[in-house]
């Protein structure tokens, strides 16, 4: 992680004051002082700050579920921050892996660990997510196998990855992706001739949604590893 964050979730410090450190020349890394923020440092380095060692607080890893009508932004804009819903010490260090748009409900994980959601929001990871999709009219039967083999989004050089679609009732399908491009399920329906009017995301990896809306909770530890399991059995 950048030496700046690493200090952050070692100690008190806010963002602003981190840097003041590390730019002063307070901190040193491996018997080396630094004094860029953004260089890369890991755990397992020695990291202090005038002369006391840092540790890292144990990274967090939680599931929410998405109200429509919020952002997954550290703050709140046009619309309230999904983090007003979360309740941690902290909260400005952690992330969404795999955002969702304001309108668009369901599972949510959120995180400190980068390199974690890395595995997550990476499209050559495979990580699958489902989607529960509304749709304006009946779905036609031809777009199950445009979606497996791929579809031309508008603006788009690459047709999307392989795709699945079952079909819940003629307007209700689920959807399970691999990527995550801009508005990618609503432009996927479009790219077929329908159009999105509800959008749910009701699973990740191994992980389904068993919250109500707007609670939380910490993920298990098998489930926090499954997203690594997914990673090393994709370059294994």
């Amino acid at each position: 992680m950048r030496l700046d964050k690493f200090v952050c979730k070692s100690t008190a410090l806010t963002r602003i004051q981190a840097t003041a450190m590390i730019t002063d020349g307070c901190v040193v890394v491996n018997s080396d002082v630094v004094c860029d923020v953004a260089t890369q440092v890991h755990e397992d380095n020695h990291i202090s700050l005038n002369g006391e060692t840092l540790t890292a607080r144990a990274s967090r890893y939680i599931l929410l579920h998405k109200p429509a009508d919020t952002i997954c932004s550290n703050i709140d804009e046009a619309y309230p921050s999904l983090f007003n819903y979360i309740d941690v010490e902290n909260a400005a260090e952690l992330h969404v892996a795999g955002r969702l748009d304001a309108d668009t409900t369901g599972l949510v994980l959120v995180t400190d660990d980068g390199r974690w959601s890395f595995n997550i929001i990476t499209p050559t990871k495979h990580c699958q997510k489902v989607y529960r999709v509304g749709l304006s009219r009946p779905i036609s039967d031809d777009v199950a196998a445009k979606f497996a083999h791929g579809v031309q989004l508008q603006g788009e050089q690459q047709l999307t990855r392989p795709a699945i679609l079952e079909t819940v009732t003629p307007k209700e399908v689920l959807l399970t992706i691999t990527e995550g491009k801009f508005h990618q399920v609503k432009r996927m329906f479009a790219a077929v001739g329908n159009r999105v009017v509800s959008l749910h995301r009701e699973q990740i990896g191994a992980i389904q949604l068993d919250v109500e809306v707007g609670l939380w909770r910490y993920l298990t530890d098998s489930e926090v590893n499954s997203f690594i399991n997914i990673a090393e059995s994709k370059t294994s």
